[in-house]
């Protein structure tokens, strides 16, 4: 008689003490999805450049009372962490010292895609979306394209459009930032 397959799904907590073991390095390129480790895909220049330019536009913008955080760590549930391209947080007087941010601290994701958009829009933005993140950017460079979901409901976004070279966005928890999709796109 054949036995099923078992799987185990890791606990964020599981997933840190890992790390602390040295099976994981600082290096490494993993997040936690669904209690998986699951490995990232390397970074280009193009991918690169993106992300510090929306990071730079994003802090000269956003003011005090928010952080941008550039690939670290949220912690959407017990068996998700996941580390965004960037992060729009909330900002709390003690900081994230002592825990990563959870779903009610974070108000916008934007992952940036130039061969992860697959992967993204079937895992990732799901993911986001159960969480209740407000709202998630999918950048997605080879496309030259921003997809903008919003209003989480499930594991999906009701509200999906998506911006071209010369469109502006505007985040929904911040109105005062308008950016340019050109400037994104580069």
């Amino acid at each position: 008689m054949a036995m099923p397959l078992t799987r185990h799904r890791f606990t964020v907590d599981e997933y840190h003490r890992m790390g602390e073991a040295g099976i994981f390095h600082e290096d490494d390129r993993v997040e936690l999805i669904d209690g998986q480790v699951a490995e990232m895909t390397p970074i280009g220049p193009e991918h690169a450049a993106c992300v510090d330019d929306l990071a730079r536009w994003l802090t000269q913008r956003a003011g005090a009372s928010l952080i941008v955080r550039i690939q670290n760590p949220l912690r959407l549930g017990t068996q998700d962490e996941p580390e965004p391209d960037l992060a729009v947080v909330r900002a709390r007087p003690e900081g994230y010292r002592t825990a990563h941010p959870g779903p009610d601290d974070v108000l916008l994701v934007i992952e940036v895609a130039d061969t992860s958009a697959h992967y993204d829009r079937q895992t990732k933005i799901p993911l986001y979306a159960r969480a209740g993140i407000p709202e998630v950017w999918l950048v997605n460079l080879p496309a030259g394209t921003i997809e903008i979901h919003r209003e989480p409901r499930g594991e999906r976004y009701t509200d999906v459009r998506t911006a071209r070279r010369g469109d502006t966005i505007t985040p929904l928890e911040f109105p005062t930032v308008t950016l340019r999709v050109d400037e994104i796109l580069g």
